[in-house]
């Protein structure tokens, strides 16, 4: 009788590893579907998003093309340039650079002695230097 003990122990402990094995082969299938399943989650995704991005490429592009219609040229305005004339005279300007006298272009020498009298005459310097104003025209 020990020896039909010890073979049913031997069964048992067969078929129990053999459920295990079986187990653990369900579970692995399960988890590889599960897998699959993600992956093809994560493709339709992807999928989903290229189309949404191409429909948003697309839509930018229209928007571009109906922005880029040639608008209606306007007839472009020269502008009057005002012709403007200037006259050369030397002027007589003391330290602080205001105009004390003011003589024409050919006067330069009358010019130079009225600065040296206004030197010798008041503390400050006095100098000549050159200045044009406009002339108006009619």
């Amino acid at each position: 009788m020990a020896r039909k003990v010890t073979t049913s122990k031997k069964k048992s402990t067969k078929s129990a590893s053999a459920s295990k094995v079986k187990k653990k082969k369900a579970a692995a299938a399960k988890t590889s579907t599960a897998k699959k399943a993600g992956a093809k989650k994560t493709a339709t995704k992807k999928t989903a998003a290229k189309k949404t991005a191409t429909k948003k490429k697309e839509a930018k592009k229209d928007t571009k093309k109906a922005e880029k219609k040639p608008k209606a040229k306007r007839a472009s305005r020269k502008k009057v340039v005002a012709e403007v004339r200037l006259k050369a005279f030397w002027g007589v300007f003391n330290q602080s650079l205001k105009r004390v006298a003011l003589y024409e272009y050919n006067q330069r020498r009358q010019a130079d002695k009225r600065a040296e009298e206004l030197t010798e005459k008041s503390s400050s310097p006095h100098f000549v230097q050159l200045v044009k104003e406009v002339i108006e025209t009619d």
